[in-house]
């Protein structure tokens, strides 16, 4: 499989007729989900991802999915966002009801690749997480986007009331876990590695049958 032109990664032609369905997710996410698919043979969804910096603006996301929707779905017999609220305050919960689409459960990703119930129980205030992308990149996503590459004495100030630095680790990759280790070091945290596999996302993707 290889991305389109226009970002869509695709296993075949879509035709409303044939069943297909199309994930619309965040980029954070592509490399998790090609890898269900693999794993699954799910070959009746198809993927197209909006760029995963979304993830540092949150206001941007709902209008992003919208316009998506509004492009492919007619291509498609059903489209299925893969995003939770990732900090929308529930505006794109709303929008995909009135755009009569589903989406995960959850109040972001750190929760349904826990799980939302293991993570709604743990009531964790004091933890910063990381995901196997954010650990792959953390500079891109973290360290520059908050000025830290060039003010790092800002580092108390962003997270002066974090404890712990929780991996969540969706592979055993020790690379990971070592680059991971060292992200909670830059900032002065506890380190925590979670083995959570791919949670609430695989369950959830296993639901969408062919339409």
């Amino acid at each position: 499989m290889q991305p389109g032109d226009d970002g869509l990664i695709t296993t075949g032609l879509a035709a409303k007729g044939d069943g297909r369905v199309l994930l619309l997710a965040c980029g954070a996410l592509a490399h998790e989900i090609l890898a269900l698919k693999s794993l699954n043979g799910w070959d009746h969804l198809d993927l197209h991802c909006l760029p995963a910096i979304l993830h540092n603006h949150p206001e941007r996301i709902t209008p992003a999915v919208t316009d998506a929707v509004a492009k492919y779905r007619d291509a498609y017999a059903d489209i299925f966002v893969v995003y939770a609220d990732c900090g929308t305050g529930g505006q794109l919960l709303n929008k995909c009801k009135e755009l009569g689409v589903e989406m995960v459960k959850g109040p972001h990703c750190y929760s349904f690749f826990e799980g939302n119930d293991a993570f709604s129980a743990r009531d964790e205030i004091t933890a910063f997480y990381l995901t196997d992308f954010l650990v792959r990149q953390f500079d891109a996503f973290v360290w520059k986007p908050l000025g830290l590459d060039r003010h790092p004495d800002l580092r108390d100030m962003y997270f002066g009331n974090y404890e712990t630095l929780v991996y969540q680790a969706q592979t055993d990759d020790p690379a990971l876990t070592t680059k991971a280790k060292d992200c909670a070091a830059r900032l002065g945290l506890t380190f925590e590695r979670r083995a959570t596999g791919y949670g609430d996302l695989a369950t959830t993707l296993a639901t969408i049958p062919r339409t």
